[in-house]
């Protein structure tokens, strides 16, 4: 009886009963209501009625010119955050300055009591006065929807005293405005200057200025105001990703800047001096300038073979020579004023999976003039294809040297180590790359909607949240031919150590342009905040993913849970994503962090006589693991405090990923492609087995029955 029971139990499991219902799709928001909406846009929306859409004139501003050092600011800018702003808007603001940074010789700092100083706070819009209007206090409003980097560049432009780029004197040999397209009353926003009003430095127009107006500009129908003599630059004026070269050209200009404040140095190896890098002689092999390697790469990252006598590379044979030979090239010596620094390169490594790059800083002081060796980070790993981006953080305070050492490992080579496009920076570094390969075959295979998304693997911020991000390669099903993004917490080892809600931290997600030279990116991003008060429904929208989240999978099998995603659906156009150099070798990159917004000044400072006290409202970080002081983590593996236990977080990439107490076990997705097929003949088997038992059982029973009908006849 109890066989047959079980037989039937498992009969009816397998084919009536109901089979589980997949986990609810994750929930996206649109930090934008997933419209694109350009500062005018948003602006009209809300019903202003300022000069050009985005200025506000003052007195007889509009019958002077900008021509003039009483128009200028001093090269550091004093400011105020107001508390009106959204935290969002706060700490993108603190990042656009550091876009200025890297990019000129303008500075900003919190206002300490000066006559003149710039008072942001969250207006009606996206606005802002033109120049210095010397009146103390001047306002610039970043409002809803404006917490966009390109957006606050934008209006900071106008500050500093540009007007919008099509206003030019020469504008009308470079665009058409179609006048009886533009709304009613709305035509003075189409005016032009004359030299006397405003002076293009004597920089070429620029479609691709961060101050021009889209082709959509106050148009009373669908047809565009604004049409480029060229057609190409159609869909490229209007951007609001980042500066354009003629936009810093022209700053740079205006302000007389020689050089800009936290960029130290960049190479591509194109010239022959190898940008003043120099050869150790205490190694015992060289660096080479080459173009290409017979075991790879084929050509350099900087031109990826497209010039013809040119584009040129380091390498570092390791196919030669014996076991822990070295070849040690270092960049010429550089003076720090930050303390902090980001190092960023790109490796391809075609030798042997133990040769390793180890990056060394030589420090120079007073006590050791000839400088100090130490070690930042030794990189290692398989080697590949294709060429890698690596960002290594600094923390020099002394003149110092970049020192790149190649050393051969055990084992065969048919290659070796090769470095090219280095950037140095006093910048931070992003706390993870996610980089997506065979991009060209996504926008050609993906469909729009859910079908078409992919998921980065886990990352962890520094102060242990998890989380991840989901692409849309060509859109959402509402707005296709668009990349669109959004940020996700996710269920990790320390949820139950950290404070919920989670709490003001700053998510940026960067589209790279892979520009050789940092300076002249035009990166594409977006950032967006937890506020632990937020409610989606009933519950908090950045509460713990275990209780607002839905169930996924990772490609190893793990399930987690995934909380709602915060972004954007109008991330990028598919024809801006092919303006820059985003896609390159067939690769993109997308540059992460979840960071506490830094504590800068949010209001005035309480001035009393000559000293300044700051009064800062920031909420408080939460109590969180603290990394551990010695990592034994393996293969790239970051260490965390977990109840004063260190805890491994391992690495995982597109279709591989470590495990193991020490990430010391490699997966990959063809090992799950296996271990599925063997699941399911597993599977089958034991069907096949419950098949012949339960009829194993039932002829038992007819037997049974039979012998038992037997008996009764006889005994009659």
């Amino acid at each position: 009886a109890s066989c047959i029971s079980l037989c039937a139990f498992l009969i009816i499991s397998f084919f009536f009963l109901p089979p589980p219902q997949p986990a609810p799709e994750t929930t996206e928001i649109d930090v934008d209501g997933g419209v694109d909406q350009d500062i005018f846009d948003i602006n009209e929306a809300l019903g202003l009625d300022l000069f050009e859409g985005d200025i506000k004139l003052h007195g007889m501003q509009e019958r002077n010119s900008i021509i003039g050092d009483n128009y200028r600011w001093p090269h550091v800018i004093p400011y105020v955050l107001e508390d009106s702003l959204e935290m969002n808007a706060k700490g993108l603001i603190l990042k656009a300055f550091e876009q200025y940074r890297l990019k000129t010789c303008i500075d900003f700092k919190p206002w300490e009591g000066e006559k003149n100083y710039i008072s942001v706070f969250k207006g009606s819009g996206c606005w802002s006065s033109v120049g210095n209007i010397q009146m103390g206090l001047q306002q610039l409003s970043i409002g809803t929807n404006c917490d966009r980097i390109g957006t606050i560049q934008h209006e900071f432009l106008h500050a500093l005293g540009f007007w919008h780029e099509q206003s030019r004197s020469d504008r009308d040999d470079y665009v058409t405005i179609v006048w009886d397209r533009i709304q009613s009353g709305k035509e003075h926003n189409f005016n032009k200057y004359d030299d006397k009003r405003s002076d293009f430095l004597n920089v070429p127009y620029d479609y691709n200025s961060v101050m021009h107006y889209s082709k959509t500009a106050f148009r009373n129908g669908t047809e565009p105001t604004i049409l480029t003599n060229i057609p190409d630059f159609m869909d490229v004026i209007g951007q609001r990703m980042d500066f354009s070269e003629y936009d810093l050209e022209k700053l740079n200009r205006l302000y007389n800047c020689t050089s800009s404040l936290s960029f130290l140095d960049t190479c591509s190896f194109e010239l022959e001096n190898v940008c003043g890098m120099v050869q150790s002689s205490d190694d015992n092999s060289d660096w080479q300038r080459l173009s290409q390697v017979p075991a790879g790469p084929d050509t350099d990252h900087t031109n990826m073979g497209e010039c013809k006598d040119s584009g040129y590379f380091m390498h570092f044979n390791t196919s030669a020579g014996r076991e822990g030979s070295t070849a040690v090239l270092e960049s010429r010596i550089m003076y720090p004023k930050r303390g902090f620094q980001c190092l960023e390169f790109y490796l391809y490594n075609s030798g042997n999976e133990n040769d390793r790059l180890n990056v060394w800083v030589r420090e120079y002081t007073s006590a050791n003039p000839n400088g100090t060796l130490r070690l930042i980070q030794e990189i290692k790993g398989s080697p590949e294809t294709y060429w890698q981006l690596h960002h290594v953080s600094l923390n020099v305070t002394s003149k110092f040297r970049v020192v790149f050492e190649g050393v051969r490992g055990n084992g065969s080579s048919n290659g070796g180590l090769s470095i090219d496009d280095i950037n140095l920076s006093e910048t931070q570094c992003p706390h993870h790359i996610w980089h997506i390969r065979s991009f060209t075959h996504l926008l050609n295979t993906s469909p729009a909607g859910r079908d078409g998304i992919i998921y980065s693997p886990p990352f962890y911020s520094s102060k242990g949240y998890a989380f991840q991000i989901s692409l849309y390669i060509n859109g959402t099903t509402d707005n296709p031919f668009n990349l669109a993004i959004y940020l996700s917490l996710i269920s990790g080892a320390n949820d139950d150590h950290l404070q919920w809600p989670c709490p003001w931290q700053q998510g940026t997600m960067v589209l790279l342009d892979q520009h050789p030279d940092i300076r002249r990116r035009m990166s594409n991003q977006r950032s967006v905040t937890t506020d632990p008060e937020r409610l989606s429904g009933s519950d908090f929208t950045w509460d713990r993913p275990a209780i607002v989240g839905s169930e996924a999978t990772f490609p190893n099998g793990t399930k987690y849970m995934r909380g709602p995603g915060f972004g954007t659906n109008a991330f990028l156009t598919h024809e801006r994503l092919r303006s820059r150099d985003f896609i390159k070798e067939d690769s993109v990159y997308i540059l992460l962090t979840l960071e506490g917004i830094p504590t800068a000044t949010s209001k005035p400072p309480t001035v009393t006589g000559t000293a300044t006290t700051d009064s800062v409202t920031q909420p408080e970080d939460p109590e969180v693991p603290a990394f551990c002081p010695d990592n034994p983590c393996h293969n790239g593996g970051v260490c965390v405090m977990v109840d004063r236990a260190s805890v491994c977080r391992c690495p995982a990439g597109d279709n591989w990923w470590y495990m193991g107490e020490k990430c010391e076990r490699k997966g990959s997705t063809r090992e799950n492609t296996v271990i599925a097929v063997s699941s399911t003949i597993t599977v089958f088997v034991v069907m096949l087995i419950v098949t012949i038992t339960t009829a194993v059982c039932l002829k038992k029973k007819y037997r049974q029955g039979k012998e038992n009908k037997d008996g009764l006849t006889l005994e009659e």
